[in-house]
């Protein structure tokens, strides 16, 4: 299905559930300070707590979400941010799947502050899409300040660290290949994974390192320490479409652990 109709039916569908607001408010945020490190860098994180039975979207939410949004438009002495993901979990929504959190998740933040030795005030506008038996979109506007000399590690940010995927040498894990092969309204990725098995039922989670490219639900298939994984990519715009291999992500989630992969060769 279009990214796009899927956006408009979601906005749709949220607009109706506003209009009633029978939910009240399905998900709080909180910035959880953390701590300074030796580089003068700090360690941050957002909370989200959702209601109970509602969930909220990883980064690449599959076919049935809308990825998270993040501006930190009027932050003070802030240089750059990188988010850490924890491993999300498979949902079925309405017979499509989509990927993300329930009840509560912990976005671990890496803040490059422009001088080190001064406090980082952070302002934050976060545009996600939660989701129940209806869907909302939800802003949540969110400023902490976070002072110098803490060195204190914070236990919940350190447990959302750990929680990510695995990286390649981790998993043990060889090279990945793919094969790239035009179609009417795009192309078709297939990409074959060398990696032991990560327990259950495999999903290969395949992103471009382009926003504006919709990427379809993988088929895998496993046969031995190699896991194929195909599908369609299609551009939000009617041009040629380029994909640079060494962009592209491969997440595998398995039923006991998953694998980060980064790139791919010609194969």
């Amino acid at each position: 299905m279009n990214k796009m109709l899927l956006a408009v039916s979601f906005i749709a569908c949220a607009s109706t559930a506003r209009a009633s607001d029978p939910v009240g408010t399905p998900v709080r945020g909180e910035i959880i300070t953390g701590w300074q490190q030796a580089d003068g860098s700090r360690v941050s994180a957002v909370r989200l707590t959702l209601a109970p039975g509602w969930k909220t979207y990883w980064r690449a939410p599959g076919d049935a979400g809308i990825p998270p949004d993040f501006s930190w438009t009027g932050s003070d002495n802030l240089a750059g941010v990188t988010v850490s993901w924890p491993t999300p979990k498979v949902f079925d929504q309405n017979g499509m799947r989509s990927i993300g959190y329930g009840t509560q998740v912990i976005l671990p933040l890496s803040i490059a502050p422009r001088e080190p030795g001064a406090p980082v005030t952070l302002k934050l506008r976060m545009d996600i899409g939660v989701c129940s038996d209806i869907c909302v979109p939800e802003t949540l506007h969110l400023d902490a300040t976070l002072e110098t000399g803490s060195a204190k590690i914070v236990p919940a940010i350190a447990a959302a660290l750990a929680e990510r995927p695995l990286t390649a040498r981790e998993a043990g894990a060889g090279p990945v290949t793919c094969t790239l092969s035009p179609t009417q309204d795009g192309l078709v990725v297939t990409a074959r994974l060398t990696l032991p098995h990560t327990g259950g039922d495999e999903h290969v989670v395949i992103e471009t390192g382009r926003r504006d490219v919709w990427v379809s639900e993988a088929q895998t298939i496993r046969s031995g320490n190699v896991l194929t994984a195909r599908a369609e990519m299609v551009p939000g715009a009617t041009v040629p479409l380029a994909i640079d291999r060494s962009k592209m992500r491969f997440t595998v989630l398995g039923a006991s652990h998953a694998v980060d992969l980064q790139g791919c060769s010609p194969g």
